[in-house]
């Protein structure tokens, strides 16, 4: 991606009056942000149903480019990257989200690809009892997958105690703040930061450099930390709050959505339960709880089964047989790989892995992932 496209993108971002749902509109259909810029002045040449509203939101680019170059310079001098939303290496999972970012800046090294990614959230005020929670399933985790990348928020109370304790297993761990990378927020949890970069994690923010933590950018963030995970595990929660937000974003996004019980009378423990009263959440006691729901392959399991062979499906059309074959290596893939990797239609992919979840060959995931169900 070009430096121009960057900062384009990033321009997009601060157009007053454009907001972000106009953004997407215009970067989607023109297919990038320097398309938008380079043919501001004759839109609806490409778009005949722009509004006047829209035309008249890019007709002035000057300051908003102006404020992207100096972030681009910040980025430049700080090692950091800028994931726009074309860029490969943008979280896919996050990509589906009708509300993601069209920018994301970045400190770290984690994948924000990975094949396994969860969050785990809860009270600032969590109790002995939920931080031995993430003590316990973070370190049960490690033992079956020591991979998976934790994502929480940096805040007090839980997300603090699961970036802590993934580090203390050597958990790979990103945070995603309501703020620009400039700064840490709080300020105590500095070193902790620091600590997740050097070791595999990351912070991560759609924030630039200069922006406040304001109270407004803690709910908006919650989106990106349900919207890149696979799951989101509740840990403790009040009857409000923000991890309760991150649940339904979570289930909004067609996310699976776990929570760990609570003692009926427990303060920090009534969002928990409600979530599973209603069920808006599965109820979750370890990793292999996790695990069973996400359908991982249970690694410390043996199995006898041999993987599913080609010969064993002589009814498969030529298309199935590829979904089949591209599905084979890996315990799962998302729907975009695998038009990717099969370089056929989207929509004619979609229909084959309906048609093979029909006859019981694979299994959708949350996350629009598919698994090969191995006899």
């Amino acid at each position: 991606m070009t430096e121009q496209e960057i900062i384009y993108t990033m321009a997009l971002t601060r157009i007053k009056g454009l907001g972000l749902s106009n953004s997407r509109i215009l970067y989607e259909r023109m297919g990038c942000a320097t398309a938008v810029f380079d043919n501001r002045k004759n839109l609806r040449d490409f778009m005949p149903d722009v509004s006047d509203k829209l035309i008249k939101a890019v007709s002035d680019i000057d300051e908003a480019v102006a404020r992207a170059e100096q972030e681009f310079d910040f980025i430049s001098r700080n090692h950091l990257r800028v994931l726009c939303f074309n860029d490969s290496d943008y979280p896919w999972r996050l990509r589906e989200c009708a509300d993601s970012p069209l920018v994301l800046f970045y400190a770290g090294t984690a994948d924000l690809n990975h094949s396994r990614i969860i969050s785990m959230v809860g009270t600032r005020h969590c109790t002995e009892y939920g931080r031995d929670i993430c003590n316990s399933f973070i370190t049960d985790l490690c033992r079956y997958y020591p991979d998976t990348i934790i994502v929480s928020g940096l805040a007090y109370g839980i997300d603090i105690n699961a970036h802590r304790f993934a580090l203390s297993s050597g958990m790979p761990t990103v945070a995603v703040l309501a703020h620009g990378l400039d700064r840490i927020y709080p300020t105590m949890h500095r070193q902790t930061a620091s600590d997740m970069v050097a070791h595999g994690g990351g912070l991560l923010t759609e924030y630039m450099s200069a922006t406040k933590p304001d109270k407004g950018n803690f709910v908006r963030r919650n989106r990106i930390v349900a919207g890149m995970c696979d799951a989101t595990i509740v840990v403790e929660s009040a009857s409000s709050g923000g991890a309760l937000i991150t649940a339904d974003l979570a289930t909004s996004y067609n996310r699976d959505v776990l929570a760990f019980p609570g003692r009926v009378y427990d303060q920090y423990s009534e969002g928990c339960n409600a979530l599973i009263r209603s069920g808006r959440a599965a109820l979750i006691q370890s990793a292999e709880d996790l695990i069973n729901a996400l359908c991982w392959k249970n690694p410390l399991e043996t199995s006898s089964s041999d993987p599913v062979q080609q010969e064993l499906f002589p009814e498969f059309s030529p298309e199935e047989q590829t979904i089949i074959d591209t599905l084979k290596s890996v315990d799962d893939k998302q729907i975009n790989q695998i038009v990717v990797d099969t370089n056929m239609p989207y929509s004619k992919v979609s229909s084959l892995l309906f048609e093979l979840e029909m006859k019981g060959i694979v299994r959708v995931l949350g996350g629009a992932r598919y698994r090969l169900v191995r006899g």
